[in-house]
């Protein structure tokens, strides 16, 4: 009879512990709608880049990385991390990916993304100093 009753409160246990997330599941509504705490007007991808075929992303990846880049080491370069500094447009972005590497093969696109994604990940914390003064981050 103990062993029963044990058996049963453990199942209850386990089935409320289960079923809890299944309702906090049930509140959340998706969206599509971008919304940003730190710097909401950021600029948007170009349309171009939205429409690479999915066999092809490591080119926006590759263009995604180049932005990362280059936004936190610009904040570095100027000391300041205002919202058009941290999300500039994508212009320089595209340019450096249309100048440098659209013609290259994927393989070299993924060697890019790893060097462009070292750069960032080296200016970061300098950036990221620079932008918790600037209560951009």
């Amino acid at each position: 009879m103990r062993v029963t009753r044990f058996r049963l409160a453990v199942t209850a246990l386990a089935l409320s512990l289960t079923a809890a997330p299944a309702f906090a599941e049930r509140d959340l509504v998706p969206t599509l709608e971008r919304s940003f705490d730190v710097c909401p007007d950021r600029p948007v991808e170009p349309v171009w880049m939205q429409e690479i075929p999915l066999r092809q992303a490591y080119q926006r990846v590759l263009i995604q990385d180049i932005y990362r880049a280059q936004n936190l080491e610009r904040i570095i370069e100027t000391g300041s991390c205002t919202c058009d500094i941290r999300f500039p447009s994508w212009e320089e972005a595209q340019t450096t990916f249309h100048d440098n590497h659209a013609g290259s093969e994927r393989w070299e696109m993924l060697q890019a993304s790893d060097g462009y994604n070292r750069r960032a990940n080296a200016a970061r914390p300098a950036a990221k100093v620079l932008c918790d003064a600037a209560g951009n981050w």
